[in-house]
């Protein structure tokens, strides 16, 4: 575990998958993902200790200044997610249907 390479500032963080005590977060800027890094979990919030939570970070020298979970924007993304899983999964009409 190193220093989050990412200038100072504000970003959304995403955890992708917490295991064996090392939380792997993708950090991303106005919709854009920018970077990423695996960190010891217990840096972050108790509640954002899980896969596909989202956060709200503050970097300062490398380091999480502050973090927040974001439950209604974890709840959100979850969601639009699944429904771009359900309308991919669906079959589009043979021949025959349209």
């Amino acid at each position: 575990m190193t220093a989050i390479e990412l200038p100072d500032g504000e970003y959304t963080a995403v955890v992708d998958n917490v295991e064996d005590g090392l939380a792997t977060v993708f950090f991303e800027r106005d919709g854009e993902e920018v970077g990423n890094a695996v960190l010891d979990a217990s840096r972050l919030p108790s509640d954002g200790q899980h896969a596909d939570a989202i956060l709200s970070v503050t970097l300062s020298d490398g380091r999480i200044e502050s973090a927040s979970y974001k439950p209604q924007q974890t709840e959100d993304r979850k969601a639009a997610a699944q429904d771009r899983f359900d309308r991919l999964s669906k079959r589009p009409p043979s021949d025959e249907e349209a």
